[in-house]
């Protein structure tokens, strides 16, 4: 009998014998193989969710964003905790309409509503607006890098009109 794989443990056309010890650690062995490309698959499956839940939560909170009266809201918690009540006070907004923005921006993770006695407690959780300001910063290294590089084409190309007008004026 062959292993799997494996033609150590018995030569070619002999009967077979019954299962060796190496023959049962070779088998251990692609057993232990398997385990670990199945773990290596699991890992990088898990990544790609993480990703995908990161790439997904910065997606809600630009949505949640994208909306004045929202983005005045978090402005104003900025400050501080604030009750629902005293949220709906600077807009021109039925307090059924404000109960909405309040709940896209806890659905966003954005804000954290509390109950304290009859009254609803709204607090900012900075968390979120980082992880918004930490994806902005890599694009504005980018940006700043490649204006850069502009600049200096900009001058060279300056430079070297300079010199033409030169030769020929």
């Amino acid at each position: 009998m062959v292993c799997p794989g494996c033609q150590r443990h018995s030569p070619a056309g002999s009967p077979p014998p019954a299962q060796s010890i190496n023959q049962r650690r070779c088998q251990g062995s692609e057993i232990r193989e398997q385990k670990s490309r199945i773990a290596k698959f699991t890992l990088d499956i898990d990544q790609i969710i993480h990703n995908y839940r990161v790439v997904d939560n910065l997606g809600t909170t630009f949505a949640a964003l994208s909306d004045p009266t929202r983005r005045a809201m978090i402005e104003r918690l900025s400050h501080g905790p604030a009750s629902v009540h005293g949220l709906t006070e600077p807009f021109a907004l039925s307090q059924q309409m404000i109960s909405k923005h309040i709940a896209y921006l806890v659905r966003a993770r954005i804000v954290i509503k509390t109950k304290r006695g009859r009254e609803s407690v709204c607090t900012l959780r900075p968390e979120a607006i980082k992880t918004v300001s930490d994806w902005a910063i890599s694009y504005r290294r980018f940006w700043e890098e490649s204006f850069d590089k502009l600049d200096v084409v900009v001058n060279q190309m300056k430079k070297e009109e300079v010199g033409d007008d030169r030769k020929h004026g």
